[in-house]
């Protein structure tokens, strides 16, 4: 087995410890940062994130395979800037205003992470001013925006007309338990994702359909 199928591997099984030493080994072989990011970091999310969808695995493996692949990025964060890596796109996520869930927030965020995103955690009971500061600092391509709540999916229409006022270019997706398609649809949300697996599927369309 390679070392970058041992990356992915450790990924899966969410061994961090042997991540860690694996990625180390294969930026003392002098392996691209590149090539250890996206054939064995990512691609071992990108196995967990399929399985994860189609409830072949569950939550406690996500965090484990998250956990790991953080391990292993950690080794390479410090080489990324100056191989002049860039991450696939700009992500900002919250929880809406009342609303203070954020196990399924958490899921996507972990997801969207391992799928090479960078992603700006908004955090929960976050009214729309929050998600309109994130454009002006952070400037991202796409906004996730959460609720659990029923009486809290009426701020999700507020927060997607801001953002589509502020910035029309900017892609919106929506998620949560209480959450629909067709709802989705009527507030004028770009996007719909019913799992943190379908999050990623969502994001990469939107930007692919922008580029």
């Amino acid at each position: 087995m390679s070392i970058l199928e041992q990356i992915k591997e450790q990924v899966i099984s969410g061994n961090a410890n042997k991540a860690r030493e694996y990625t180390e080994s294969a930026v003392v072989e002098g392996l691209a940062v590149s090539t250890i990011l996206n054939d064995g970091l990512i691609a071992g999310m990108n196995v967990i994130g399929g399985r994860f969808k189609n409830n072949q695995v569950y939550v406690p493996e996500v965090l484990m395979a998250a956990r790991a692949m953080h391990t292993g990025l950690a080794v390479i964060k410090p080489l990324i800037a100056g191989a002049g890596l860039k991450e696939k796109g700009v992500v900002a996520i919250g929880t809406v205003k009342g609303d203070l869930h954020d196990i399924g927030k958490n899921l996507v965020i972990m997801m969207l992470e391992g799928a090479g995103y960078k992603v700006i955690d908004l955090g929960v009971d976050a009214p729309r001013e929050k998600f309109l500061q994130a454009i002006e600092e952070h400037h991202p391509q796409v906004i996730g925006i959460s609720a659990l709540l029923t009486t809290t999916m009426t701020q999700m229409k507020e927060v997607v007309a801001a953002v589509k006022a502020q910035c029309g270019e900017i892609r919106v997706i929506v998620g949560g338990a209480p959450v629909t398609p067709k709802f989705a649809s009527e507030i004028g949300a770009d996007g719909y994702a019913a799992d943190a697996a379908s999050a990623v599927d969502v994001t990469n369309r939107l930007l692919e359909a922008t580029t």
